[in-house]
């Protein structure tokens, strides 16, 4: 059996990861054929396109790549038809893989939508293309099964995979410190994103709020897409260090930190580490999206819960002060304890381990004629 998975991000990488060594679990004369990265080749993918080559965010920033967005789409077609699977994974990146799906449904392709586009926030609309050509969508977020009944669509809810991949670290807490060469203070984590964009336009201010902070070790989440220099040349307070490929133990053992909205808002929630929530994107790209996006929150966390638990500094509100104020907040012990108790509830909105499970063995089934699509 042949599967092609596209994953455009590195949260994809990951979530992608842990699903092909579910299937992989389940069947082992599987060959899949995969965009995505590292982490997916490690459980035997083979990867055919890297997603550094791929993550392009903003309205502006996508026309601007426009070219190499169309080249890849094309040699995207070019290489399914040549293959020929048995079912097309898409992994969110919806700008992207809706296109690819809706041209592979046409080829005759079973499409599985693994980790919905985020269609609840903006184009709703998209909704009824979703149902044409997607022959099962797995949801992850709690409110998403019901905002898709709304539209007559039976989507599986199978729990965030962020769950199962919580404390899969080997080290403990003084391993860690010894390891990275940390001293006993209290550490601070900066996690900038994955995106170049992300990382020029979030770590620089970042970094600087935190100059004063001597009592603390102020860490920055490194991706292995980037070196360390392009991660030191945003810093123009000092070097600060940079630790690549374990953001998971970083929000473990930190005491705070600051991040950019995205999925790592949600694993830092769940891994207990108290955050301030930071995004700014191009002026022209938030305009449009502001006139766009009907939500009241921004971050994961708080959409889970649809309340604030997290600080959210947006655009204009993402400035020195605000940051300065916000993480000075989380550093009290009683903040920390009433974000934790939160984050608690959190978790449990969220259901148990085992979206990555589920979601391999529910797709066989359907590959193998063992369930409908429905």
């Amino acid at each position: 059996m042949k599967l092609y998975i596209i994953a455009g991000e590195a949260s994809g990488d990951l979530h992608g990861s842990n699903l092909v060594k579910a299937l992989k679990k389940r069947r082992n004369d599987l060959e899949i054929r995969a965009w995505g990265g590292d982490l997916m080749q490690t459980q035997g993918a083979e990867i055919v396109k890297h997603y550094k080559e791929l993550a392009f965010m903003g309205f502006v920033e996508v026309v601007a790549n426009l070219r190499t967005i169309l080249r890849n789409m094309a040699f995207a077609k070019q290489d399914i038809a040549a293959h020929r699977p048995d079912a097309l994974i898409l992994i969110d990146y919806p700008g992207f893989n809706m296109r690819i799906g809706e041209w592979a449904h046409e080829q005759g392709i079973k499409v599985f939508y693994y980790i919905s586009p985020q269609v609840w926030a903006w184009k709703k609309g998209r909704t009824h293309k979703l149902k044409k050509f997607v022959d099962r969508m797995y949801v992850i977020l709690p409110f998403e099964k019901d905002f898709y009944k709304q539209y007559d669509y039976d989507v599986e809810f199978v729990g965030h995979p962020l769950l199962d991949t919580i404390g899969n670290y080997t080290r403990d807490e003084e391993e860690f410190r010894y390891y990275y060469g940390l001293d006993k203070r209290p550490i601070i984590t900066l996690a900038p994103g994955s995106r170049k964009q992300e990382i020029s336009r979030m770590l620089p201010m970042m970094h600087y709020a935190t100059r004063s902070l001597k009592d603390y070790q102020v860490l920055i989440a490194g991706t292995n897409a980037h070196s360390e220099a392009y991660y030191l040349k945003m810093c123009t307070s000092g070097n600060p260090q940079v630790i690549f490929g374990a953001t998971a133990q970083l929000f473990k053992y930190s005491y705070a930190g600051l991040v950019t909205s995205g999925t790592a808002t949600l694993e830092a929630a769940l891994y207990g580490m108290p955050q301030v929530v930071c995004y700014e994107g191009g002026w022209l790209s938030y305009q449009i999206a502001k006139r766009l996006v009907d939500l009241e929150y921004i971050s994961l966390v708080n959409l889970i819960a649809n309340k604030e638990i997290v600080k959210e500094l947006i655009q204009g509100n993402f400035n020195l002060n605000n940051i300065e104020i916000e993480l000075g907040k989380i550093l009290q012990p009683d903040v920390q304890k009433r974000m934790k108790a939160n984050y608690k509830d959190l978790r449990e909105l969220l259901g148990g381990a085992g979206a990555s499970d589920r979601t391999a063995e529910s797709m066989l089934k359907i590959l193998e004629g063992t369930r409908p699509n429905g």
